[in-house]
């Protein structure tokens, strides 16, 4: 790209600077709640589940499931329906990949970790079980772009500093924080939130105290399912398109947000997403869509180079109540 394109390119970018921030903070939250999975397993395990990208995408799945085979949707909804369908899709899709997460635990990383297997185990588990989510997934349907049916009209819903705001975004972002605000909230204040943090500081201790660490393992696995199935769904919402493989590049840009708040970080799990979210928009604008998810890998080296530890660098365990 020349000096020139680029120059250009840049003055666009500042043109539409609020566009592309609040187009950022609507994919940023995705990639947020998709983090807090990689979060919560890391702080507690050590351990990266790149099996996480799969649970996202059996979320995608099974709201394109029920849009089609529950509920039989064939236009878009309005008023209470609307309101009531994506409660009943929204909870579909988190149970759907809660108990897929369960059920990864149990049969697959339970056994290793029972054995005191190595990590690296775990690792070429973790990227077999995706392999076979992947094939089933497109076994049952098919390889080819799913396009399921649109559930609402996207119109403006108010203008900010000039940029309509769709009302599919700001679904997504607010949906999205409350979900995080949540989560935070039940990690640092109930007794199964202690008991997480107890297990990510110190597993033996806790155990002593009374702790018991395959239900805390149990209930980790849980919530960051259902946190990557609420994503499945918002994903859907926001692009209306998914494939059998969908589950790969937003599941590496979420472990990117992950490092890049802070792995073992709940709110950096946040603070990362969104910000991976907006740089990513912004970096696309600048040198072009093809650019897009390179620039992804592109934050991730930097931030491994400058700042291992993250911009927030506070494992779960030590996290104040």
């Amino acid at each position: 790209m020349s000096s020139r394109e680029l120059a250009i390119n840049f003055s666009a970018l500042v043109d539409d600077f609020w566009a592309h921030t609040i187009d950022g903070l609507a994919v940023g939250s995705i990639y947020a709640l998709i983090a807090l999975g990689y979060t919560l397993v890391y702080g507690v395990l050590r351990l990266i589940n790149f099996a996480h990208s799969e649970i996202f995408a059996l979320g995608i799945y099974a709201s394109a499931f029920a849009i089609h085979g529950m509920l039989d949707i064939t236009e878009p909804r309005a008023g209470l329906s609307l309101v009531l369908t994506l409660l009943a899709l929204l909870i579909t899709s988190m149970a759907a990949s809660g108990i897929a997460a369960l059920v990864m635990e149990r049969v697959a990383y339970r056994p290793l970790r029972r054995r005191n297997a190595p990590r690296l185990t775990a690792l070429i588990t973790a990227i077999g079980i995706s392999l076979v989510v992947q094939e089933f997934l497109a076994l049952r349907y098919g390889r080819s772009r799913l396009n399921p049916q649109r559930l609402f009209e996207k119109e403006s819903l108010f203008t900010f500093l000039g940029e309509e705001v769709s009302n599919d975004k700001v679904l997504v972002f607010v949906a999205a924080i409350v979900l995080m605000i949540g989560l935070d909230q039940f990690v640092r204040r109930s007794r199964l939130g202690r008991g997480i943090r107890a297990t990510a500081q110190d597993a033996e201790t806790a155990q002593l105290m009374g702790v018991d660490i395959d239900r805390v393992v149990m209930l980790t696995f849980l919530l960051g399912g259902l946190l990557a199935g609420a994503a499945g769904f918002f994903f859907l919402i926001f692009y209306e398109a998914a494939r059998f493989n969908i589950g790969f590049l937003p599941g590496i840009k979420a472990f990117t947000a992950a490092v890049l708040g802070g792995i073992g970080n709940i709110r950096g799990a946040l603070l990362g997403g969104l910000l991976l979210g907006i740089m990513e928009k912004y970096g696309a604008a600048l040198f072009g869509g093809q650019w897009t998810d390179v620039f992804a890998f592109m934050v991730l080296v930097l931030v491994l180079l400058v700042r291992p530890s993250g911009l927030l660098g506070e494992s779960l365990g030590r996290t104040r109540a």
